[in-house]
């Protein structure tokens, strides 16, 4: 292990990244709460250390060199690893206490969060949950970051390499309007009987419309050019007799009761989601991420798949 002194600080790495997200020297020097002046003299010093230079720049722009893109990468993971080490150490002592970030997806949140909000207000008394509502792509990429400590996505989505536990698998429904033919029988719905029908799906970027669409591509349904930003705006347009849709067994009580749907169970194999929690492998707070993956697991609603068709439908006015 090298103990000599080393050349350059965690600050000038600071800098150093901050200068490479915002390819500002201004902004950088906002961002990081210093003048302009202090965040050049240290980005010179550290440049003067590795022996590199780590960005180009003139009175239009900043690049970062070939090299000083390797270089400030690099310090990206240092500095996580540092922030690690300050979280670990605050949470010797109690790791429920202080705050966790986590992410959840928009085709989760509404659904989930206010049904398991009291256990785990109740579970973890002294923990506040900040969560962050966005599609999977970004949560991912700010947990690669250290923005996040953990995030609640679908496992069939692109996640990367990252510490799981499994809450759910959600199943999907075939939802109708009151007036639809498709929503006429109780039976299990077949692709056979979707060939040819208009179906609505979310919008690009929602992990739960890459699951839907290859389960109608399957049926050979049509899919209609209007594609919504949530699952609410997908059941109101069913409703309206625009076409069916899809929806997971999360949001069908809420959504159910929103509208004048009806709901149909999909032949097997039944498509679903897995619902998981994940979070970067070796965080310091792995421990209190699989307890409270646990909790939400264990007060995950489940009633929705179990209960009877006629369950799920709204009733006549």
């Amino acid at each position: 292990m090298h103990l000599a002194p080393h050349p350059f600080t965690l600050r000038q790495l600071q800098y150093a990244v901050a200068v490479a997200e915002s390819l500002s020297f201004r902004k950088a020097a906002a961002r990081c709460h210093v003048s302009q002046p202090s965040l050049s003299a240290q980005l010179a010093l550290l440049e003067e250390a590795l022996g590199v230079q780590l960005f180009e720049r003139d009175r239009r722009r900043v690049l970062p060199t070939s090299a000083g893109e390797k270089l400030v990468e690099r310090a990206r993971r240092i500095l996580l690893e540092a922030d690690d080490l300050l979280e670990e150490s605050r949470r010797v002592g109690d790791p429920f206490a202080g705050t966790l970030r986590v992410g959840v997806i928009p085709t989760v949140s509404p659904y989930l969060l206010p049904a398991v909000a009291p256990a785990l207000r109740r579970r973890f008394a002294r923990l506040t949950l900040a969560w962050v509502e966005e599609k999977t792509e970004v949560l991912i990429r700010e947990l690669d970051a250290g923005s996040l400590d953990a995030a609640l996505v679908a496992l069939e989505a692109e996640v990367g390499d990252v510490e799981r536990e499994v809450i759910a698998k959600d199943p999907f429904f075939l939802v109708t309007s009151h007036t639809h033919p498709l929503g006429t029988k109780d039976t299990p719905a077949t692709p056979g009987e979707l060939r040819e029908a208009n179906v609505l799906l979310l919008d690009e970027g929602h992990c739960l419309r890459a699951q839907a669409l290859a389960f109608c591509s399957r049926a050979r349904a049509h899919e209609l050019e209007f594609r919504a930003t949530s699952l609410s705006t997908l059941a109101q347009m069913v409703a309206s007799g625009t076409g069916v849709t899809l929806l997971p067994a999360l949001a069908l009580p809420t959504e159910v009761r929103r509208a004048e749907l009806k709901v149909r169970p999909l032949a097997e194999p039944v498509p679903y989601r897995t619902l998981a929690l994940v979070w970067r492998r070796r965080s310091p707070l792995t421990a209190a991420l699989r307890e409270l993956a646990g909790v939400l697991h264990e007060h995950y609603p489940t009633s929705v798949a179990k209960a009877p068709r006629k369950a799920l439908r709204p009733r006549p006015p």
